[in-house]
């Protein structure tokens, strides 16, 4: 593969590594007679590149209204995150974030591999991840940091084990809450490179409104991307719990979200399609309880995603708690549908999934849906409600799709979700 088709000057010590590992191989294949093939298939195969999303997740504070919901931070210890990735690539790298850090972030060093099972890496696809050429880097409260690339063969729908050691004191740790998705954190000391990372813990809970949650969120990590064909692209769902998973089973990527990723993956004749989750839990287009609203985050979690072509926006129904708020959320939709199409991205309506609710809830949801369906405002429309509400009582899902809650699918209800989304919206640069 030739870096130079690809690689941006702010990675040239990175690129001069990677021509001198080229070189070493072209010396080997071109005793044995084979140069000229392999620099011809690298030159064909990254010629028309770029950087696309595979895997992705929003920051939050560590802090519900005020609430701590994570310990006080780490010092001197491993996480080993996982992720599962849409589309697959050769080339990848990480995004590390410090959004909601009130001290610079000291990364002690990173490593990505392919997960085996539980905590453990695949033999030989360790890889440690530099920062401007270096191996560590410190992060300004508020900013993210993007690693240098790394060959890696990254496969579609499998799972990634990004590894960071922190010697902190970290401060209170910017995190996606409810992964769902079991990531582990070390016993003191630098791991990144272990084959079976020692685990001290998997889990945090908190206590609440009289509630106690518990999850193993994501800590620092915002990302991972791989390089792609330009006529690869990504979709950024974007949403509340609902596109965040909530309810779905731990550990198996039943989000919609995924179920998405792996319709497109198995359909024939057209380019393959990242699918990022934006999705927070408690978020609303107006509200600002669990993140800040969907307004607020659009730019950083929509907007900047690498190779976003398409939005489908799932948001409203932690807004309407009790006063009729139908007329806002619409206002809202406009807000980012105008920001999505200045910056040429589709945007998707999808309208909001039974909650069981009454009153003004119901009311704000209907008027909502409403206006989604006969305004054309958005480029296509999504209708969640329709194949998931019970017939005979539509404010409800269907028994089979209800998580139990009244407010969140099961994996069942994800998955007709998912069913319901034309995957004709999400063509190919080329028009495939």
């Amino acid at each position: 593969m030739n870096p130079k088709a690809w690689l941006s000057s702010a990675y040239v010590s990175e690129r001069h590594r990677m021509f001198s590992r080229l070189g070493l191989i072209l010396f080997g294949l071109a005793v044995a007679g084979l140069a000229a093939p392999y620099a011809a298939r690298a030159e064909d195969d990254s010629r028309d590149a770029h950087w696309v999303g595979t895997w992705s997740a929003s920051p939050q504070a560590p802090n519900l209204v005020g609430i701590p919901i994570l310990p006080a931070g780490f010092t001197n210890q491993t996480l080993r995150e996982i992720v599962h990735t849409s589309i697959g690539g050769k080339v990848v790298r990480a995004r590390l974030t410090n959004a909601y850090g009130t001290a610079p972030l000291s990364i002690g060093a990173a490593h990505l591999a392919i997960r085996s099972t539980g905590a453990a890496i695949v033999p030989g696809s360790d890889r440690p991840l530099t920062f401007s050429g270096g191996s560590s880097v410190t992060i300004p409260p508020g900013a993210l940091a993007v690693s240098d690339p790394v060959f890696l063969d990254v496969p579609a729908m499998g799972d990634l084990a990004v590894s960071i050691y922190v010697p902190g004191p970290t401060g209170p740790p910017t995190n996606h809450f409810f992964s769902m998705q079991t990531n582990y954190v070390s016993p003191p000391g630098n791991f990144v490179a272990a084959a079976d990372m020692p685990v001290a813990s998997t889990e945090t809970c908190i206590s609440a409104f009289g509630f106690t949650f518990c999850s193993s969120p994501w800590l620092f990590l915002a990302g991972v991307e791989v390089m792609a064909s330009k006529q690869t692209s990504a979709v950024v769902t974007f949403g509340d719990s609902i596109t965040d998973g909530a309810a779905s089973t731990v550990d198996a990527n039943r989000r919609w979200p995924d179920d998405l990723a792996r319709r497109l993956l198995a359909r024939k004749g057209n380019r393959d399609v990242g699918v990022l989750n934006q999705g927070i839990g408690g978020n609303g287009l107006l509200s600002t309880i669990l993140g800040e609203s969907a307004q607020t985050r659009l730019d950083r979690d929509v907007l900047v995603q690498s190779g976003a072509k398409w939005v489908i926006l799932l948001e409203g129904i932690n807004d309407s708690q009790s006063a009729f708020v139908g007329d806002r959320l619409i206002a809202a939709d406009l807000q980012i549908i105008e920001r999505a199409h200045a910056l040429g991205l589709k945007i998707y309506g999808a309208t909001l999934t039974p909650a069981g609710s009454t009153g003004n809830r119901e009311l704000s949801r209907a008027t909502l849906n409403q206006w989604i369906r006969t305004s054309g405002a958005f480029d296509a429309v999504i209708d969640f409600d329709a194949v998931t509400r019970d017939p005979s009582n539509p404010t409800f899902f269907l028994p089979i799709y209800d998580s139990g809650d009244h407010l969140h699918p099961n994996d069942a209800g994800y998955q007709a979700m998912a069913n319901a989304i034309d995957l004709s919206l999400f063509r190919g640069h080329d028009g495939e």
